[in-house]
């Protein structure tokens, strides 16, 4: 499992059993990282944000849909946020990150106003 991230080396906290995680995105969807902007959380799905968070809840942010894998979240924010599978597998990412994932379907996010997971 491998996280692209040049600034937290150790702070992501990752529960996933289920899920293979990448730390890379396709070409394809890395193209579309420069589209989501601080301070969101953005979820990718063939070049496309399907859902795009920023505000902060104690609670989960469901998305208008449960998107299959593949998919890329990006997190431009300064904060952790962590994301849920389905199956309730949980992640979190640090801030300025980026997770990739080929399985699995996506269920909701938390954006958090802790600087580490």
């Amino acid at each position: 499992m491998r996280l692209s991230t040049a600034a937290t080396t150790g702070l992501l906290a990752i529960s996933v059993t289920g899920a293979l995680l990448t730390g890379t995105a396709g070409a394809a969807e890395q193209g579309s990282r420069a589209t989501c902007l601080y301070p969101y959380v953005c979820v990718i799905k063939n070049n496309n944000i399907i859902g795009q968070f920023q505000d902060l809840t104690g609670g989960w942010q469901f998305l208008p849909s449960k998107p299959a894998a593949p998919l890329t979240v990006v997190n431009t924010r300064n904060s952790a946020v962590s994301i849920r599978w389905t199956t309730g597998t949980t992640a979190c990412l640090p801030p300025s990150s980026t997770i990739g994932f080929s399985t699995g379907m996506l269920d909701a996010v938390r954006v958090s106003s802790s600087t580490t997971c």
